[in-house]
This record gives C-alpha cells, sequence and structure tokens, in this order.
C-alpha cells in the first residue's frame, strides 16, 4: 500500500498509453482501462511491466456506470490506495459542422456518454481511494475544441466545453485533498487522426501555427504528468497545449 498508483482510462493507445508508461517511469502501479482495444491494451501493460512497476488491466466502458464501480472495487482490492486519476477516454464521430442533420442523436448520446458523464462517472467512483492519500490529483484529457468551438463535430466540442467547466466545479468540491485539472490539447499525431487526415492535410492544417506541427501523445504526457505531480498549488485549471493555434 505504499506504492503510488495511476489510473489511466483508455489507455491502450495515444495519450493514455503514453501517460501510462510516463508513470511507470516515474515508479507508479498503473491500472490500464480500455474498452475494446484489447490487444494494445496488453501492450501498454508490458511497457508498463518494463518499468518494472506493476499493471493492472480492466476492460472497462466508462459510460457504464455498474462497471466503472466494479473497476475501482477491484483498485480498492488490488492495491487500496489511488493517487492520480486521468480521465483520458474519450469518443467522437467526425461531422462537419455545417452539416447539422448528421450530428444525430445516436452520435450525440455516445459523445456525451462516455465525454462528459463517463469522466464524471469515474472520478466519482474515485474519489474515496483519492483522498486516502495526501497529494491525489485528477486530470482531464479535454481539447481546445471545448474553448474555441472547432474540432471533429459539434457535439464533441460541447462535450469538452462540459468538461473544462466540470474540471472547475469538481476542484472547489474536492479541495483542498485532490486538486482537478485539464489539459486541453490541440491536434495529435494518433492513429484516429491519421485516419481521419491525409499526412498532407495534416501538413496544411497545422502550417500556420507558431509550433507548425501536431503534438506527439508523449507531449501531452508532459502535460499531465505536471499537472498530476508537478505542481502542489494548481488546481481548477484548463490548460492548453497546441502549438500556439488558439493564441
Amino acid at each position: 500500500m505504499s506504492q503510488q498508483v495511476a489510473l489511466v482510462t483508455g489507455s491502450a493507445t495515444g495519450v493514455g498509453r503514453a501517460s501510462a508508461v510516463r508513470f511507470a517511469k516515474h515508479g507508479y502501479d498503473v491500472v490500464v482501462n480500455y474498452s475494446k482495444s484489447e490487444d494494445e491494451a496488453r501492450e501498454t501493460c508490458e511497457m508498463v511491466s518494463a518499468m518494472g512497476q506493476q499493471a493492472l488491466l480492466f476492460q472497462c466502458d466508462i459510460s457504464d456506470e455498474a462497471l466503472v464501480s466494479k473497476m475501482v472495487a477491484h483498485i480498492d482490492e488490488t492495491f487500496g490506495r489511488l493517487d492520480v486519476l486521468v480521465n483520458n477516454a474519450g469518443c467522437t464521430f467526425p461531422v462537419p459542422h455545417q452539416q447539422l442533420d448528421d450530428m444525430t442523436t445516436d452520435k450525440w448520446d455516445r459523445i456525451l456518454d462516455v465525454n462528459v458523464k463517463g469522466t464524471f462517472f469515474v472520478t466519482r467512483a474515485c474519489v474515496p481511494l483519492l483522498r486516502k492519500g495526501t497529494k491525489a490529483s485528477v486530470v482531464n484529457v479535454s481539447s481546445v475544441a471545448g474553448l474555441a468551438g472547432m474540432g471533429s463535430s459539434i457535439a464533441y466540442c460541447a462535450s469538452k466545453g462540459a468538461i473544462n467547466t466540470m474540471t472547475k466545479s469538481l476542484a472547489r468540491v474536492l479541495a483542498p485533498e485532490i486538486r482537478v485539472n485539464a489539459v486541453c490539447p490541440g491536434p495529435i499525431d494518433t492513429r484516429w487522426l491519421r485516419d481521419w487526415l491525409s499526412e498532407e492535410q495534416i501538413t496544411e492544417f497545422t502550417s500556420q501555427y507558431p509550433i507548425p506541427r501536431c503534438s506527439t501523445p508523449e507531449d501531452i504526457a508532459d502535460t499531465i504528468d505536471y499537472l498530476a505531480r508537478g505542481t502542489s498549488m494548481t488546481t481548477g485549471q484548463c490548460l492548453v497545449v497546441d502549438g500556439g493555434r488558439t493564441m
């Protein structure tokens, strides 16, 4: 029970995987959560184990309250504590904003269920474990889409705006024991982005940024690590990491 523990939702790939590995590097045992990508999640566990840390694998769609409760109970049974929660799991559908009729009810519901309600469900379930420690932290992975209203779909932008305000609400009610912050990335060079945009489109998209490239998952993991471990007086903040796009 003396070993620090981090839960990273959606940690099979991308930012979640980079964050899981980063915490393992700093001596944390890591709970690797995934919804569908089991093979990739097991690879993340192997990477955590290669750092000499324990990896606990748990499949859970965070929009399912019952499964979230089971996951957190399993963390309690295995580790008896939780020091860091990274709410990284998310969902979107690429729908051009002007195509209002294509932003269907089922897409709205899925995006809000995962991104907003799921983030709340996981945080709420983890609070009793987080309060056992003395320096507990929650980091929500939001997006500049929630600030600028530009992103993969209108529903996605709305969901990230909700995460930003929820971050502030939770920071107030969970203080002083638990700090709550959010990172708001711009485009991240992930498998999902490259399924959506070509290399040429990505280059054109970022060419006018002051730092003209996409962030890497490791870039965002840097900020998550800082918000989780590198500061003691930062809470309720939404830190933009986008190469200057929204400056």
